[in-house]
């Protein structure tokens, strides 16, 4: 469910959370098993164990510290409570006495032993940062534009928070002005240009642009799943950072038109989609079948118990 703007409804997402909190846990704990063992002989089994595989990519028994909470212990002063909701829909479906390991935020690094993460860094060693959905509510949003890319307009738009993200001030700084790319800011307390600030315009209404940019924040890029749903081209350099959302998997100029990290080649991708719109076209599709896979609530309900039962596993605390 949206609001008006095209962002996930917030309230509706809290009274979802809250009523699962009082669905009895051991229902969940009793079903688990049969829930688990319901990915053999599916069609999509080898998809889904390659998706387990792609979020925890432990492979050796790594032994949590002393210090790692058990489940019964987790509560809402552990962080954001979107992080705590999104965890705890799929924690309470095991054993209370197992240990978790956890990294609440935008986590840009990887912990020092197995731990629960929104995001982590697509390069290296990654094994101890094990990826839920977490911030759902935030990062996954869809779309349904009904306006076809060679309806929109032929140029480009920004609109963000660039406090402490020097790199969205460098994209700022070139294309302020430019007739490539329509940019703006979003009102903070940061001390840059006043001619930089623009009012809040919904996400609908980005949909207006034939190209969309999709640059990182403190982590990923958030608006990177609405514009891939949507009939305007994601734009971006190539990502640092995954979710959930398998930012890794993406292939450039295939899924979303790729940059340079100095943003120099902006205006030529600008200018050769719009001019050549059937290619356009085929990355609107690839974006939207790519988007396509976690549309299905029960398989990522799915997935992520099996993420969870393997973290479980593989930190050496049962042998399911």
């Amino acid at each position: 469910m949206h609001f008006g703007s095209g962002k996930n409804n917030k309230l509706a997402y809290y009274l979802r959370a809250a009523g699962r909190e009082w669905l009895p846990v051991g229902w969940c704990r009793r079903r688990l098993p049969r829930v688990l063992a319901s990915v053999e002989g599916r069609a999509d089994e080898n998809y889904i164990r390659q998706r387990v595989d792609y979020y925890c990519r432990l492979e050796n028994v790594t032994p949590l510290p002393e210090t790692a909470l058990r489940l019964g212990e987790f509560s809402r002063d552990m962080g954001p409570s979107v992080y705590y909701y999104d965890t705890r829909q799929y924690t309470r479906w095991f054993d209370p006495s197992l240990r978790c390991g956890y990294c609440f935020g935008d986590v840009t690094w990887v912990p020092d032993s197995p731990s629960i993460v929104k995001s982590r860094p697509i390069a290296g060693d990654t094994a101890n940062a094990v990826l839920l959905n977490l911030d759902k509510v935030r990062h996954f949003t869809f779309l349904n534009d009904t306006i076809p890319f060679r309806k929109k307009r032929p140029q480009a738009i920004f609109r963000g928070h660039i406090g402490n993200k020097p790199h969205r001030v460098r994209f700022m700084e070139q294309y302020y002005g430019s007739a490539v790319c329509d940019c703006g800011i979003i009102p903070s307390g940061n001390d840059f240009p006043q001619e930089w600030l623009r009012p809040k315009i919904s996400l609908w209404d980005h949909l207006q642009y034939q190209f969309i940019l999709a640059l990182e924040g403190n982590d990923v890029a958030s608006n990177l799943k609405w514009v891939m749903s949507s009939n305007s081209l994601a734009v971006m350099p190539r990502p640092r950072y995954e979710t959930w959302f398998m930012e890794g998997t993406l292939r450039p100029d295939y899924h979303y038109v790729e940059i340079r990290e100095d943003y120099a080649d902006l205006p030529e991708k600008v200018a050769y989609y719009s001019a050549h719109p059937e290619e356009a076209e085929a990355i609107v599709r690839h974006a939207h079948d790519y988007v396509a896979q976690f549309r299905d609530a029960r398989r990522e309900r799915l997935v992520s118990l099996l993420v969870l039962d393997k973290y479980f596993r593989m930190t050496g605390q049962t042998n399911r």
